[in-house]
């Protein structure tokens, strides 16, 4: 089962990074354009010296991925290195030709692509490097949406783009390039988008062993049934949208008769995370 698994999220990877190298070599690079971050250094270099972007990405993104790994440990850094060897293969293997005949069609449709690619990275426990791996070390600390901080990071090298070149048109075709992708991401990839499970169960010391084990805190609720006057325990707990399907497969495997009743939350005051000790 777990080979199964491991060789669905390998061909995902490879997919995602398939598309983060057509978005560059299709549609951005033609164009003299920037995808941000690390990736977006390495255009501006290649632009600069007419080095090999692919080659440069990699190597550029090798210091990052040792942080990584000393940060975020091996499976989610295996995982990352897995789309960056792929897409450092891809673009030399996708010819770099303009799909699109204008900037703006190649920015949006550029950064759409990308975002699925990095989206489709990041929901199966990777990342397409550079700066998703320096989001999700943040984020994995305070609770931000990765997208928009991705966001947030690319900006400052496109701008440095517009201040080193002059060219303010394509500082802002990259931008809107990176707002498209960094939406895509978060549309994606859902760690951040929170949901609050009610759960009435008669099984709540077997529910709480299992849902404990995990950083999210529960609430235990006593509750009475209007029709038939039978008391039991609802669980409150507040989790993420991603980790739902685990949650759901928790509640059917130790009570399959539990009722659930999941609501998205529109915002959390106080600390997300259970508190440690």
């Amino acid at each position: 089962m777990q080979l199964l698994r491991n060789a669905g999220v390998l061909a995902n990877m490879v997919l995602g990074a398939f598309l983060v190298a057509v978005g560059f070599n299709l549609l951005l690079v033609p164009h003299g354009l920037l995808s941000g971050g690390v990736s977006g250094i390495s255009m501006i270099i290649g632009y600069m010296t007419g080095s090999n972007i692919g080659w440069l990405y990699f190597a550029l993104n090798f210091p990052i991925l040792l942080w990584g790994f000393l940060s975020l440990g091996r499976p989610f850094i295996a995982w990352s290195i897995v789309s960056v060897v792929s897409t450092t293969l891809w673009l030399q293997l996708i010819p770099v030709k303009p799909l699109a005949g204008e900037p703006l069609l190649g920015a949006v449709f550029g950064g759409v692509i990308i975002g699925i690619g990095s989206g489709l990275a990041l929901r199966n426990g990777g990342s397409s490097g550079g700066f998703d791996i320096i989001a999700t070390i943040v984020t994995r600390r305070r609770d931000l949406p990765v997208g928009m901080l991705i966001f947030w990071l690319n900006g400052l090298v496109i701008v440095a783009l517009g201040l080193l070149t002059g060219d303010w048109d394509a500082a802002m075709f990259s931008m809107l390039s990176m707002f498209a992708a960094g939406k895509l991401v978060d549309m994606i990839h859902i760690r951040h988008v929170k949901v609050t499970a009610f759960i009435v169960t008669n099984e709540t010391d077997k529910l709480l062993d299992k849902l404990l084990t995990k950083p999210r805190g529960v609430t235990i609720i006593r509750t009475r049934g209007a029709y038939s006057s039978t008391e039991k325990d609802m669980l409150m707990t507040v989790t993420t949208r991603y980790e739902l399907p685990e949650l759901r497969k928790t509640v059917i495997a130790f009570d399959p008769g539990a009722f659930v009743n999941v609501v998205e939350t529109v915002g959390v005051i106080g600390d997300f995370r259970k508190p440690k000790g």
